[in-house]
């Protein structure tokens, strides 16, 4: 465990029961959103692969428009 993870589990520790529940709730919830996107994104390599290929060959045919962020 890393030291900054020590530091807030004893501060977590420190808290009434409905608190700590509440901060586990969080941690496990953020957890299961990271494994979901991890999922999500290792299932869509192939596609990825696809649009930047099509957004590779659409630069060399000039097929593109340079903006900036304000400009989309």
């Amino acid at each position: 465990m890393t030291q900054l993870l020590t530091q807030a589990i004893k501060k977590v520790h420190d808290l009434p029961p409905s608190e700590q529940d509440a901060i586990a709730a969080i941690i496990l919830d953020e957890l299961a959103d990271e494994e979901r996107w991890s999922a999500a994104f290792a299932k869509s390599q192939n596609q990825l692969a696809k649009l930047a290929e099509k957004a590779r060959r659409d630069v060399q045919a000039g097929r593109f428009k340079e903006m900036g962020f304000d400009e989309i």
